[in-house]
C-alpha cells in the first residue's frame, strides 16, 4: 500500500529515497550513432521529455532530422542518481525521460516539441495509456529558460486542438533546470536494440496544423 500511494502522487521529499552521491554510469555512447552521450557540443540545444516508457518516447526522437543524439534517463524527482527500480517503486519522484540534443541549425525548438505532443497523451495525468504511475507522467525540463515561450505557445495551439475534439486538458509538468539522471546501459535506444520490444506509447491521434 506504501508503494500503490506514490503511483498517483509525487512523493514528498521527507519520504523520498535518498539514492547516492555517485553516478550509476561513468561514461555512455549511442548505440546508433555512437556519439558520446555525455557530451553536447557547443551552440547545440538540449531538451529533456516525459511521455510514458522512456523506450518508445526516445525512438520518435533519435531519427528527427537535425538530432544529434538521445538518451533516456530519470527526472524530475528527489532522489540522486537512482536506479530504474527505485523509480518504479514511486519513492523517487521521478518521470522517465528522454534527452534531446539537437542542433538548432538543422531544426527548431518548434519541431521537435510538435514531435513530444503528438508523440504521447498529455492529458493522462500519472499514467501513460495502461502504464501507471508517477514515472509515466508527461513532462518537459527547460534548460533555457527563453524556450518557455515556444514550449508554452505549442502547448496553447495543443490544447486548442484538443478542446475542439472533446479531450481533456494538459497535465503536462514544465519546470527549468532539473537534474538529469542517466538510466542504466540496457535501457538506452532499447527498441533499436531490441525491435520487437514493448512500447506503450499512443498519441491522442491530434495533429498540428
Amino acid at each position: 500500500m506504501f508503494f500503490s500511494k506514490y503511483k498517483n502522487y509525487i512523493v514528498d521529499k521527507s519520504n523520498a529515497l535518498v539514492g547516492r552521491d555517485d553516478p550509476l554510469i561513468d561514461k555512455l555512447s549511442n548505440e546508433i550513432n555512437g556519439r558520446d552521450l555525455m557530451h553536447v557540443p557547443k551552440g547545440f540545444c538540449q531538451i529533456v521529455f516525459g511521455m510514458g516508457c522512456f523506450w518508445g518516447a526516445e525512438r520518435i526522437f533519435w531519427n528527427l532530422q537535425g538530432v544529434y543524439h538521445t538518451s533516456v534517463g530519470y527526472a524530475g524527482g528527489h532522489t540522486k542518481n537512482p536506479t530504474y527500480e527505485e523509480v518504479c517503486s514511486g519513492l523517487t519522484g521521478h518521470t522517465e525521460v528522454v534527452k534531446v540534443v539537437y542542433d538548432p541549425n538543422k531544426t527548431s525548438l518548434k519541431k521537435v516539441l510538435i514531435s513530444f505532443w503528438e508523440g504521447h497523451d498529455p492529458t493522462q495525468g500519472m499514467r501513460q495509456g495502461n502504464d501507471i504511475g508517477t514515472q509515466y507522467r508527461s513532462a518537459i525540463f527547460i534548460t533555457n529558460k527563453e524556450d518557455l515561450i515556444e514550449v508554452k505557445n505549442t502547448m496553447k495551439e495543443f490544447q486548442g486542438l484538443l478542446t475542439r475534439e472533446g479531450l481533456k486538458n494538459i497535465t503536462t509538468e514544465i519546470k527549468s533546470n532539473v537534474e538529469y539522471y542517466f538510466a542504466e546501459i540496457y535501457h538506452q535506444q532499447y527498441l533499436y536494440k531490441n525491435p520487437n520490444g514493448y512500447c506503450g506509447l499512443g498519441g491522442c491521434g491530434i495533429k498540428f496544423n
